[in-house]
């Protein structure tokens, strides 16, 4: 909240600084420069600008001031009487603002005859008046709201706009709604990682299903398969929520770094283990599955989140089978021909899908 308010108060002495009359080129560049630094300051700045629009019959008021007093107060009276208004058009301006904040290029306005002494007082009147209309938008209107998705056999990594990274898992979709006040992402389906920019005023969470996963700054990865969620934690510390059940608080699990939480119908299981074997199940990342003495039933269900063309296993005793070793997720083919070189297992190739049985 502070450093908010200290962006607006910053702002409002651009814009002032601005209106005076007096904007040398090495101002403007000054000023391209902080709204270039970061989103925030550019959402402020035409924020303000817009209330400033709203304001717009200052300045008139001003002139016809019969003294000096009144010539002061008048501004400050303007900004509350077209307050009233403004909050009606708020939400409106609000998203206005919002669509045109990165396009938008700052020229100064032609100085007026008496812009020596109304802009300043105008500048803060503007700036109380978005105390009371911006607030609210900026800590709970949405500055950025996207989704992304993967095809099946692809991975992809985007940026976000408070300077995280997401890096979604094949067939993977997540939904972004960043604000001033909180960013939230829902894992709609698949498996998502995330490299989350260290904002403690505003809690990274990811929603899937029942579940919320918390952050601050870290790197984790949310995998949905139905009503089951899997955490994994290679950095930092993360929080896994619950919602109530039976209108019953859930209690709150903390995962620090080596962790491996299963959540599902029954509760949460965590292990924890050393960081380099948590980042063994994120290797997806880099184009490969891990397996550790893992069944074949198991290592065929990763194989499948990847291809259109399955791996289907056809018996029991080959199912249980146990695998170990790292294998590019895009060479199925290759892992079956190893299965059939290793191990009692024989396949049958079809278009659509590669039956795997014990021999």
């Amino acid at each position: 909240m502070a450093a908010s308010r200290e962006i607006e108060h910053i702002a409002a002495q651009w814009l002032a600084r601005r209106e005076s009359g007096e904007w040398p080129a090495a101002a403007q560049a000054e000023l391209d420069a902080w709204l270039a630094r970061a989103t925030a300051h550019r959402v402020a700045f035409v924020r303000l600008q817009a209330a400033w629009a709203q304001a717009a019959r200052l300045q008139a008021l001003a002139g016809a001031a019969p003294d000096a007093h009144a010539g002061a107060a008048a501004p400050v009276r303007a900004a509350w009487d077209d307050a009233a208004t403004a909050r009606r058009d708020a939400p409106e301006l609000a998203a206005a603002s919002l669509l045109r904040a990165d396009a938008l290029t700052f020229k100064p306005r032609a100085a007026s005859a008496r812009a020596s002494r109304w802009p300043y007082a105008a500048a803060a009147a503007v700036a109380v008046l978005a105390v009371g209309l911006g607030w609210g938008w900026l800590h709970y209107g949405a500055l950025e709201r996207s989704s992304y998705r993967t095809a099946l056999g692809k991975t992809d990594e985007v940026a976000l706009a408070d300077g995280s990274r997401a890096t979604l898992s094949s067939d993977s979709r997540i939904e972004v709604a960043l604000s001033g006040a909180r960013r939230r992402v829902e894992l709609a389906q698949g498996e998502a990682f995330f490299d989350v920019a260290k904002d403690p005023g505003r809690p990274f969470a990811v929603e899937a299903g029942a579940r919320r996963v918390v952050a601050v700054g870290t790197h984790f990865s949310v995998r949905r398969d139905g009503a089951d969620l899997r955490v994994v934690v290679t950095e930092g510390t993360v929080r896994l929520e619950s919602e109530p059940v039976g209108g019953h608080p859930q209690p709150t699990t903390l995962l620090p770094a080596g962790s491996i939480a299963l959540a599902g119908p029954n509760g949460v299981l965590v292990r924890s283990v050393p960081v380099e074997e948590a980042e063994r199940y994120v290797d997806w990342r880099h184009g490969f599955l891990v397996f550790r003495d893992t069944p074949l039933a198991q290592a065929a269900a990763e194989f499948n989140r990847y291809s259109a063309r399955k791996l289907v296993i056809a018996d029991a005793a080959a199912g249980e089978l146990r695998v170990g070793g790292n294998f590019r997720w895009s060479n199925a083919e290759m892992f079956v021909e190893l299965l059939e070189q290793a191990m009692p297992v024989k396949a049958e190739r079809l278009p659509d899908r590669i039956v795997l049985r014990s021999r």
